[in-house]
């Protein structure tokens, strides 16, 4: 499981020209499943990113969480994260999750990802071409992969 985290003053995500979800201060996570990706990954992602501390404390110094400021959350499912580019220009999707293994990891993630914060996170739409606006805060950009832990 890969994701792309962007602090963001807002994000907004679209399909077909309707709003579908907008947030404020936090966080934009793209989320990228494949394949070989279990519901333990959600768990330690989520927990990850809930105490990432990557806001600005009263001395400016990034030592907040995004559950200690109360910021808002913003799911959007990126299979294109996990693109293999090595070979040719085409880039190959083949380790990203099929829907029937990754929506029901999508939802776990918002699910689990919402327990964690006590406040609902927001979310795009699976499988759906989107329009997604952000403003990054910083900008500050992380990028975690779940085969990483260690």
């Amino acid at each position: 499981m890969r994701v792309v985290i962007q602090r963001v003053k807002n994000a907004s995500v679209k399909v077909s020209d309707q709003l579908i979800s907008t947030i404020e201060s936090g966080l934009l996570i793209l989320l990228g499943i494949e394949t070989a990706d279990s519901r333990s990954d959600v768990e330690w992602l989520c927990k990850k990113i809930s105490q990432l501390r990557i806001f600005d404390d009263e001395q400016g110094v990034m030592n907040l969480s995004v559950k200690e400021i109360s910021g808002d959350v913003l799911v959007i499912s990126q299979f294109t994260l996990h693109a293999k580019t090595r070979k040719g220009n085409r880039p190959s999707y083949i380790h990203a999750a099929k829907p029937e293994t990754a929506i029901p990891l999508y939802q776990y993630f918002i699910d689990r990802l919402s327990q964690i914060m006590n406040k609902q996170v927001f979310s795009g739409s699976f499988g759906a071409t989107m329009q997604v606006s952000l403003v990054n805060d910083g900008p500050v950009t992380i990028l975690i992969d779940t085969k990483n832990k260690e």
